[in-house]
């Protein structure tokens, strides 16, 4: 009985020596830890500019009996376009074939297997017009001179990257203004900043208003209104602080 006692009251000792050194290494890791005592304060960032280019995309598309004919009837087409394109004064960088596609034509008789009829050439590009009163003539002129199908006018900033850099600018001091007001309001003291996430749309945000300028058709008719808009590329940030 008294062995019983003795073990069971060493088994005790053990279990609070075993669960006291748990504590405290878990009380350790706790003060270690730099996301234990934190707090966040997210910030946002809008920039907007005229856009300063305009990007197109047009297809030409060419049917015939085989594969070759198409191809052959297709490439003068292109030639004919890519011609008129740098006539207008836009450079070969600016235009770019973003896709070059053969598909066979197929007749479905009623009760027979699909048979080809013959073959179709979809030729895709992608312009980018930087001169902005030049796009109604480019328009006129791309389908007049052999484009079966343009979509996807856009008009844009060349180079977005300096505007998100100054978006995100705005967004850092925002959060940054906010964590300065909190600190004074509360009594507290922010330590250094322990992490940082950006959101970003990645794309300018086309709004909308009525544009000057644009130009008339290939025969000096007036053309289409095609507002260029504005542009708004928006970013937003969260700040994580550690609490002193």
């Amino acid at each position: 009985m008294n062995d019983n006692y003795k073990y069971l009251r060493w088994s005790g000792v053990l279990a609070l020596l075993v669960l006291s050194l748990f504590l405290l290494t878990a009380t350790n890791q706790i003060k270690n830890d730099p996301t234990a005592n934190t707090i966040s304060f997210s910030g946002e960032g809008k920039v907007s500019a005229i856009p300063d280019i305009a990007k197109v995309n047009f297809a030409i598309i060419t049917q015939a009996a085989t594969s070759k004919q198409a191809q052959d009837a297709n490439s003068p087409k292109s030639k004919v376009i890519v011609d008129f394109l740098k006539k207008q004064g836009i450079e070969d960088k600016d235009i770019k074939t973003t896709s070059y596609n053969i598909y066979p034509q197929y007749n479905y008789p009623r009760f027979d297997t699909p048979e080809i009829k013959g073959y179709e050439v979809s030729q895709n590009f992608e312009v980018k017009i930087r001169d902005l009163d030049k796009t109604n003539t480019v328009l006129d002129g791309l389908v007049s001179a052999g484009a079966n199908n343009i979509s996807n006018l856009n008009f844009t900033v060349d180079e977005p990257e300096k505007l998100q850099t100054e978006a995100r600018s705005k967004a850092i001091a925002d959060a940054k203004k906010k964590a300065e007001e909190l600190e004074d309001q509360l009594g507290v003291n922010l330590g250094k900043i322990i992490n940082f996430s950006e959101n970003s749309g990645g794309y300018p945000v086309p709004l909308y208003f009525k544009a000057e300028g644009l130009g008339g058709g290939m025969g000096g008719d007036v053309g289409p209104e095609i507002p260029t808009g504005e542009n708004e590329i928006k970013i937003s940030v969260t700040i994580t602080y550690q609490i002193k």
